[in-house]
């Protein structure tokens, strides 16, 4: 089924907390197998619950009471038995008594089996915390299994839980200060295999504590990249010295998926889909991840207890994560405006170092009137102006041909007027018309014929222009193409606009073009009159202007043979920075943008330019990108001219982060997207 997150490689998790009463096994038991069937129906694989929950965390010296401890097995015996109903995996805390000695346990059940119990390995003995008063260190014991309900049971700080049925679904456990030492074991058992992490806590809450849980674990979650969980202990909890604030949190790969309300008075449960497919694909790309891997393997080994996760795969089960119809520009205003500082600053930057490297101190741009031409000349401006150099040795050149529109001719001169550059216009049209005489294109005999060959002839001829220019006054040729026209090959190659001596836009997709336009205009970093002239160019329609037009707006739009560059943008990403199937890339895309209701939208968008899209239109344009990106034009990238990477979606350079053969098919991927995707949801 299209519409479920298990047929996709994501997998739905729950944190709970539940209200808790010290000392009382029966009601404790009897609210966690509540918050249990709530997972169950919310269609989670797991579910975990704070530290010491069933017995509560702060009963000090009743731990080592004989009544406490039967009451204790005894409840879990019945959340054993009434596990046999439920689907998620359940973790639970408790006490476990074994050879004369207590541990502060974690109890991983499922289907009415009890898979293994996990002891905690380090235990905080310092300020408000006593724990070797009443337990002893998981980390020393050499137990390997223990008797529990009359069955053998796996024992100890070693062990993972593999489900066999759904790949990646591997889970480490920890028990709270496990976490805070400078070695967690979660960081083992993440190199042993485990993509999920979980954390059974107690931690009270102290001023400030929140933020360093937070930084904690998003960090390990990062660092091991993996998903962390984790539960702290909430309302309930004896409150004679310390306070409690249940905090529930979920983290992948350093990224916060869900956390819930903190202090709050009732019982709390949040779920978050995790991507284990993602999870997966940045392990392998990660290679010093493996090495650490293999050299820590010898000194921690691991059991795997093998089960039957059985996932619900034949009824909907729809996507709760938040997935950004931008993933090249995040809808929070705060993190947007700091990425484009930051990209910005690296084109300046980069297009800084090589002039002062080789000494040249004017650079040959030009300048159409759309926007990358526009960015590009920003970028230039900025650069001169923080090396001390003139704008006139900015040496911008509007070059018309057969199809120009008034349009951005127009925009072209007030730009070049705006940044106060040196401006020139030199008409290209005797020149394509020479060429296309000289090779007997039909066009030359007046027929209508507006061929590849007719618009190569064009961009051809602006760029041998550009790099005699460049030649003549001792200057080098600037790119304009972005990593989008890269990714589609929507670019001339070789004496066209895929090659320059530098390239500031080469890893920047267009998408964030737009944007980075839009954010220099709305901050006026140049003045009035540079804003005025951005936002005329922001509100032109993309076009190569390689076809003549009737009237005074370009012949061609872009968007109309290669799609929309919101969509291709979206499949760019998911498809070069981690790898996924075509089918999961349309079914995160159609999560995305199929609703213009839902969801975020990056600041500054007008409504007009807020749609959607169906799972038609997503997969018409996605079984393009892919014909486009692996058959058709890696040769153009593996040519790519300098130019600076940008942001973490990547750079398609052959010296970054991409390398493909230029003779490769697209029918496997191709294959892959009819099969799965159907042409409806």
């Amino acid at each position: 089924m299209f519409d479920n997150i298990y047929g996709h490689g994501l997998a739905r998790v729950a944190v709970c907390v539940p209200r808790l009463k010290v000392a009382e096994p029966e009601a404790n038991a009897t609210e966690t197998l509540r918050l249990a069937r709530r997972a169950h129906d919310e269609q989670a694989v797991l579910a975990l619950f704070p530290e010491l929950g069933i017995s509560a965390y702060t009963n000090e010296d009743l731990f080592f009471q004989d009544a406490l401890e039967g009451a204790v097995r005894a409840e879990l015996s019945r959340i054993l038995a009434a596990s046999r109903e439920l689907r998620p995996v359940l973790i639970v805390g408790a006490p476990f008594a074994l050879e004369g000695r207590l541990f502060n346990c974690a109890f991983v059940i499922h289907r009415g089996t009890l898979l293994g119990i996990v002891p905690k390995s380090y235990l905080p003995n310092y300020r408000e915390f006593y724990e070797k008063r009443h337990f002893a260190l998981g980390i020393s014991q050499v137990e390997r299994s223990v008797i529990f309900a009359g069955r053998d049971v796996p024992f100890g700080t070693d062990l993972l839980f593999t489900a066999s049925d759904v790949q990646d679904f591997v889970v480490h456990v920890e028990i709270c200060e496990d976490v805070w030492t400078p070695t967690p074991p979660s960081s083992y058992g993440a190199m042993a295999g485990a993509t999920i992490l979980a954390n059974l806590s107690a931690s009270n809450i102290v001023i400030g504590k929140a933020q360093a849980r937070r930084d904690l674990c998003g960090s390990q979650s990062m660092r091991c990249i993996a998903a962390y969980l984790y539960s702290a202990a909430g309302p309930g909890e004896s409150t004679t010295d310390l306070a409690w604030d249940g905090h529930v949190a979920v983290f992948e790969n350093g990224e916060l998926l869900s956390e819930a309300e903190r202090f709050a008075d009732e019982p709390q449960m949040i779920t978050a889909d995790i991507d284990l497919d993602r999870l997966r694909q940045e392990r392998m790309r990660v290679g010093s991840f493996g090495d650490c891997a293999d050299h820590h393997r010898s000194a921690h080994a691991f059991r795997s207890v093998c089960f039957a996760l059985d996932p619900p795969l034949d009824v909907k089960v729809p996507l709760r994560r938040v997935v950004d119809r931008y993933p090249f520009l995040p809808s929070d205003p705060a993190l947007l405006d700091a990425n484009c500082y930051e990209a910005f600053n690296i084109q300046v930057q980069g297009l800084m170092t090589r002039l002062a490297a080789i000494g040249v101190k004017k650079v040959v741009l030009g300048i159409s009137g759309g926007l990358d031409s526009t960015h590009a000349l920003i970028v230039a401006a900025r650069a001169f102006d923080r090396l001390g150099y003139a704008r006139k040795d900015i040496l911008c050149y509007t070059l018309p041909g057969l199809a120009t529109s008034k349009l951005t001719k127009t925009s072209a001169h007030a730009l070049m007027r705006a940044f106060g550059v040196s401006a020139q216009e030199i008409d290209i049209a005797p020149i394509v018309r020479q060429t296309l005489q000289e090779i007997g294109h039909p066009n030359a005999q007046g027929h209508p014929v507006y061929d590849v060959t007719f618009e190569n002839v064009q961009a051809g001829a602006r760029t041998a222009l550009l790099f005699r220019l460049a030649n003549f006054h001792n200057g080098i040729v600037m790119g304009t193409g972005d990593l989008s026209e890269l990714a589609l090959g929507w670019c001339t190659y070789g004496v066209g606009d895929q090659m320059s001596h530098y390239n500031v836009n080469g890893s920047v997709p267009k998408t964030l073009i737009q944007h980075l336009i839009r954010w220099v205009a709305d901050r006026e970093e140049f003045g009035a009159d540079v804003t005025a002239t951005l936002r005329q160019v922001l509100a032109t329609e993309i076009s190569p202007e390689l076809v003549p037009s009737e009237g005074e707006k370009p012949g061609q739009r872009t968007e109309d043979f290669i799609g929309p560059y919101s969509l291709q943008d979206f499949n760019l990403y998911y498809i070069t920075r981690y790898g996924l199937r075509p089918s999961k890339v349309a079914y995160l895309s159609w999560n995305a943008w199929r609703d213009v209701k839902s969801g975020g939208w990056p600041t500054g968008l007008k409504d007009e330019d807020k749609r959607a899209y169906d799972l038609a239109t997503i997969r018409k344009w996605l079984r393009l990108f892919l014909f486009r990106f692996f058959a058709v034009s890696q040769f153009k990238r593996s040519a790519m001219p300098n130019g600076p990477k940008v942001g973490s979606g990547g750079s398609l350079s052959p010296r970054g982060d991409w390398r493909a053969p230029s003779d490769a098919h697209a029918d496997t991927w191709i294959a892959e997207l009819e099969k799965n995707v159907p042409e409806t949801a």
